[in-house]
């Protein structure tokens, strides 16, 4: 235990999350590199390919060497998805298989089309023995020796839960070779002195400096490495997050008592790469161990009082009685799911939190030393989603289950795994009276708009068709295109049989909505009523802004209404005149029904007279009129103001002076 350590990495650096491997392997797949990742040329070939299609980001200059795909081609490997190299003292590669095909095992990968399917292809690949034991004794799997120091932690403390700063300096620094009850010896000391400690994060720099005296690289490796290997240790499925720590899965107690009861073996490399690249067996195939598992997890779903039936389903076979317990562990997770969503009101402000770190562009936020949120700048889409989702089960009050709002997949932490695939709308919050469909985007520019214009129109009118009552769009990008915001200021879609449809879509940046929901619940006002509301009330000029104009009145809304729920200003009724749209039905107590067609404007600057402009569709090129509905900007003659509206009724062309004639009560504008 004295002598020089190591780290070990199940996982690699630059491919931090192993959420996504299944994508990028599923690319190689279907490239013209299978069998052929060996080679500058071929590196740097498929580390363009893999930029190409959006999966890694390779800026011109940032890699030229092709590292990149030496670092997806090492998890592949590792994971027994395609061919490893093998070591001329090891073997023969012909014995294994040809260098980078796709093993049978990572055919079975491919078809995994649920994220348990492949927590569970991850989970055989991470049980077999591969890691050489630095002695040279034979080889051992890390997962199943951190299960082993959990297992034993549990039957000394109650608890199997392994503290970040336990496993980062003694959890990936140990190994099979070390004696597993003076490890367990030295975690629980750490762990009381620590609790006496009035400065943990002080404490914590000491006990890494001191256990880095026997360790020859950076002593931020400790907890550097530790947040990635935790990650991939995670993705087993049988291990979740303890705060920034690991517990064992409940649901997976037996299974993980039958994988730490061995820990490394002597068998020579070469067979570990051939058990690797079949498929490893787990406890579960087995129908003893797989009956032992599902009795568990129903006595655990008895005793928390959730209902479930597999009376329909046969228990003869290995095969059979782990399809009845993945039925057990769905409903299980289902319900967990509306659990945590309950939560989510009491953290509004970690919500608040990970926005402020989403318009950074990602990072982390520490509260303290066993407390933090991070935002992984490579996955921002998944956590804007995310964040986004978890906005909505705060704000509550939904008739759908949060499961049915989400398009995205969840690992068993709730934390998001990637973002939601294409095809129909982020989130679909459905409440008794209306919807609120929410698209998000991290894009920018002028591509937001060829991105996202066409499929948001298209998500809101297909749920304007499901749902039978009001649908209102939110649009939320950390930047708004101005183009974006022109085509949602139109916000016209034409359904099946050219039924023309007039959507409602506001688009809104993410400081701007955290801004509202942040004042929401500061006033213990959070609503889906207040939603409703403020995206009523940034629609209400849109038919008569430009879109500069109209981005500028949706943030003068968002500010007035965020500062009123706050206190800082008191709502004032709005005695102004209403604002009057182009082509704008109105009703008059005597004339009856009318329509719009031109007003009449006196700029300073300009004529003596009132000047005459078309308004049947819109203003003239060059025309605008302001978010206050009165003011004129002319490209020509300056700044004006709106004196009077022309109305054709049935009977009567009209003139009607504005504000007065809009005023009195005598006439209704209905839009």
């Amino acid at each position: 235990m004295d002598g020089r350590i190591g780290i070990w990495l199940v996982g690699n650096t630059g491919l931090r999350n192993p959420n996504r491997i299944q994508e990028g392997f599923a690319a190689y797949a279907g490239s013209p590199f299978v069998g052929r990742l060996h080679g500058r040329e071929n590196e740097l070939g498929f580390m363009r390919f893999l930029d190409e299609r959006g999966i890694i980001d390779n800026r011109e200059g940032k890699d030229v060497s092709g590292s990149h795909a030496r670092k997806w081609r090492l998890m592949f490997a590792r994971n027994g998805l395609i061919y490893p190299q093998v070591k001329r003292r090891d073997g023969l590669q012909d014995e294994l298989g040809k260098l980078d095909e796709i093993t049978p095992f990572g055919r079975s990968f491919l078809r995994a089309d649920t994220y348990p399917a492949m927590q569970e292809c991850f989970l055989r690949a991470m049980s077999v023995e591969q890691f050489p034991m630095p002695d040279g004794s034979g080889y051992f799997s890390p997962l199943r020796w951190i299960l082993a120091i959990m297992l034993e932690l549990e039957r000394r403390t109650g608890s199997s839960e392994l503290k970040r700063i336990e496993f980062a300096l003694w959890g990936h620094t140990t190994d099979p070779r070390c004696d597993l009850d003076e490890v367990v010896d030295s975690i629980l000391d750490l762990r009381s002195r620590r609790a006496l400690a009035p400065a943990k994060h002080l404490f914590d720099r000491r006990e890494i400096a001191r256990r880095g005296e026997n360790y020859n690289k950076k002593a931020g490796n400790f907890l550097d490495y530790s947040d990635m290997n935790m990650r991939y240790l995670r993705i087993s499925g049988v291990l979740q997050r303890k705060g920034r720590g690991l517990v064992i899965v409940p649901a997976k107690h037996v299974l993980a008592e039958k994988l730490a009861k061995r820990t490394a073996n002597a068998a020579p490399l070469l067979a570990q790469y051939a058990i690797l690249c079949r498929g490893a067996p787990l406890p579960t195939d087995n129908a003893e161990v797989a009956a032992a598992l599902l009795d568990d997890l129903a006595k655990q779903m008895r005793e928390r009082h959730i209902f479930f039936d597999i009376s329909d389903l046969p228990l003869t076979t290995p095969a059979e009685i782990n399809i009845a317990r993945q039925r057990l562990e769905s409903i299980l997770s289902q319900t967990d799911e509306i659990l945590y969503a309950d939560r989510q009101r009491s953290q509004w402000r970690e919500i608040a939190d990970y926005m402020t770190l989403l318009g950074r562009g990602g990072g982390k936020q520490v509260y303290d030393e066993d407390n933090a949120i991070e935002v992984p700048k490579d996955e921002t889409p998944a956590y804007l989603e995310w964040t986004l989702w978890r906005a909505a089960l705060a704000v509550g009050h939904m008739v759908n289950e949060p499961y049915e709002v989400r398009g995205f997949k969840l690992d068993s932490d709730f934390m998001p795994v990637s973002a939601a695939g294409g095809g129909k709308g982020d989130l679909y919050c459905e409440y008794a009276g209306f919807t609120i469909l929410t698209e998000v985007t991290m894009s920018a520019s002028s591509r937001q708009e060829a991105m996202e214009g066409e499929p948001v129109r298209r998500h809101v009118s297909d749920a304007v068709l499901k749902y039978g009552k009001p649908v209102y769009g939110m649009f939320i990008a950390v930047q708004i295109d101005t183009n974006t915001t022109e085509t949602f200021r139109h916000g016209v879609w034409y359904a099946r049989g050219d039924v023309r449809q007039r959507l409602d879509i506001v688009p809104l940046t993410l400081a701007q909505f955290q801004t509202y929901f942040t004042a929401m619940f500061e006033a213990g006002e959070a609503s889906p009523d207040k939603l409703r509301e403020l995206l009523l009330q940034c629609e209400s000029r849109r038919d008569i802004l430009t879109a500069p104009a109209w981005k500028r009145y949706i943030h003068s809304v968002v500010t007035k209404k965020a500062l009123e729920m706050a206190g800082s200003t008191a709502p004032q009724p709005d005695k102004d005149a209403p604002p009057v749209p182009a082509g704008a039905v109105i009703r008059h107590a005597a004339w009856g029904e009318g329509q719009v067609v031109a007003l009449e404007a006196c700029f300073p600057d300009g004529p003596d007279e009132a000047v005459e402009l078309p308004y049947l569709q819109a203003l003239p090129e060059g025309v605008s009129l302001c978010a206050d509905g009165k003011t004129l900007l002319h490209d020509r003659l300056g700044e004006g103001r709106v004196s009077a509206y022309k109305a054709v009724f049935p009977n009567v062309v009209a003139e009607l002076p504005y504000p007065a004639a809009f005023t009195d009560g005598s006439l209704r504008v209905d839009a």
